[in-house]
């Protein structure tokens, strides 16, 4: 299982690439794993508000139906448009083809109450 040192992640298994005035938002190489085949994706529109631990979409895989949860309050930006048609980029290329959104956060502070690398593998530890 991959877990880019780049990134950072939340108790939820979303990952989050923090740059300058975006971040890019996608759930984790656990997640999908965990999810098993992921028929279905629904994201927001741009311009929708999220809130930071609120659920903004939603993927629907052969095994469960799960919200996915913002990780920073603030606007979308960008949606990506091919996850509708072909859902299956979040098990093939979660990190890359398969990112979702991408938020301008209204505080960058809150990237600071996301986990690194080490304490998100630690989480999933404790979690099995």
């Amino acid at each position: 299982m991959e877990f880019p040192e780049e990134l950072k992640y939340t108790e939820d298994h979303e990952w989050v690439l923090v740059e300058e005035e975006l971040v890019t938002v996608g759930i984790s190489d656990f997640a999908q794993d965990a999810l098993g085949d992921v028929v279905f994706v629904e994201l927001p529109e741009v311009g929708t508000e999220v809130v930071a631990g609120k659920a903004f979409g939603v993927v629907e895989s052969v095994k469960a139906v799960s919200d996915v949860y913002a990780p920073l309050s603030g606007v979308v930006e960008d949606v990506n448009e091919e996850l509708p048609d072909t859902p299956e980029m979040v098990n093939t290329s979660p990190y890359d083809d398969g990112w979702m959104i991408k938020i301008r956060p209204t505080d960058n502070s809150d990237a600071d109450n996301l986990m690194d690398t080490e304490a998100y593998q630690a989480h999933i530890a404790e979690e099995k």
